[in-house]
Order: C-alpha cells, then structure tokens, then sequence
C-alpha cells in the first residue's frame, strides 16, 4: 500500500486525498496552520488519514501532492522530497499571488518555478485545471465509456507513468501534453481549464471530458500575450 503525503490540504489537495482513501491508500495531510486543524478532515476521512507537519507529510509519502499557493512555494521542504514524484497542482493568480514577473513575460512556468525550489524532485503537473467539485465527482471505473480525462505534463517520463497510474486507480484517464515547459497549455484562462469540466449547470453539473476532447483542448491552447493581441 502506498503512502500519499499531502503539503496543503485545501480544495483540491482534500478531495485529492479523499479519492485517494477510497482507492485504498494511506494518507498524511498538512497545512500552513497545523495538524491540530485537520482533526475534522482525518476524522472524516478514517483510519487510513491522519495530520502531521509538512516535513513529515513530505518524508513520509512514496508520493506527495503540493497543493499550496504560488507564493507559498519556496516554503516548501527539499530534503524530504529529493528523488520522489511530486504531484504539483500550483497555479498563478496575480491577484492573489502578485505579480511575477517571468510568469507574466511567460519566460517560465509554475512548475518551473516548483522545479527551480525542489532541486532533484520529479515534478509532474497535474490536478491544476480542474475544480474540486468536478475532480471529486467524475471519477469512473478503468473501462468505462464516460471516463473523464486530466492533462499532465512533466520531464521524466517514468515519473509521469507513475502519476498516469495513480490517476487510473482513483478514476481518470491521463493525457500527456509534454516537458513541464508546456504546462502553460493547461494553466488559467486556457481552453483546457476549469470549463471544459463544467456542464450547461455550471460548478453544480460537472461533465465528463474525454482524452480526444482534452487533447483537442490542450493543442488550442494559446499563450496570454497573444489573448491579449
């Protein structure tokens, strides 16, 4: 059994980690704020849940899903996470985040900057172009006809097999756009984000994306400066 340590545990991290219960994994969860505030989730979540620091979460998860805000990556642990696959679901908001300057010029990209911190993890992006509501709805059986498909993007390939894998167990097909340079192709504002995972009932209605849509998708993609004309 596989261990998944999760360094943020928010929207998308929680529902990360409650697909990942489900499909029979052990789970350690942190947060900013400490393992005395995810009493309530790991609770909720049972014996295979339970909190700890970041540090722990990062030492003790075969796989780690990063699910923390832009500005909060360079708070991230190295050591920890040196050699292991780290699943990275960080997005870009100026708004919330300020502004970077080589992600506006889109000299570099988030997982980049993710790389740039963790010297010698096997960053694979991915979890980051869907809302929590829709990932934790639409997961399906391997095999079956209305199975929805996520992006992941990545620059070594057998870190990216093993995040294909783990998507497979918990209910979703991956598709592959490329080096962690094209993850841009899925980043906010994309024919390839959020959207696509939403049915005519918005957040309320999530709908299936199949790997030929989503690859349809990713290859619309335009960059920012040329949305901007």
């Amino acid at each position: 059994m596989t261990t998944i340590g999760f360094i943020g545990s928010g929207n998308i991290g929680g529902t990360v980690a409650r697909l990942a219960v489900e499909s029979g994994y052990d789970v350690v969860l942190s947060n900013s704020r400490g393992p005395e505030t995810l009493v309530d989730v790991v609770q909720e979540l049972g014996d295979h849940a339970r909190a700890a620091t970041a540090d722990e979460a990062a030492a003790e998860g075969e796989l780690v899903v990063v699910s923390v805000p832009l500005k909060a990556v360079d708070d991230l642990p190295v050591e920890p996470l040196a050699g292991k696959v780290v699943m990275d679901t960080v997005n870009y908001y100026p708004q919330r985040d300020g502004h970077v300057p080589e992600l506006d010029d889109e000299s570099t990209t988030t997982s980049e900057l993710v790389v740039r911190h963790l010297a010698g993890a096997r960053v694979v992006k991915v979890f980051s172009n869907i809302a929590a509501p829709a990932l934790g709805s639409l997961g399906r059986p391997a095999g079956a006809p209305n199975r929805t498909a996520l992006p992941i993007a990545g620059d070594d390939d057998q870190a990216k097999q093993v995040v294909a894998g783990f998507l497979d167990e918990i209910g979703y097909d991956a598709v592959d756009a490329g080096p962690l340079a094209e993850g841009w192709r899925f980043q906010r504002d994309t024919a390839a984000y959020a959207t696509p995972y939403f049915g005519p009932g918005g957040r309320v209605d999530p709908r299936t994306v199949s790997a030929e849509e989503l690859r349809t998708r990713l290859g619309e993609a335009v960059r920012y400066r040329d949305m901007r004309g």
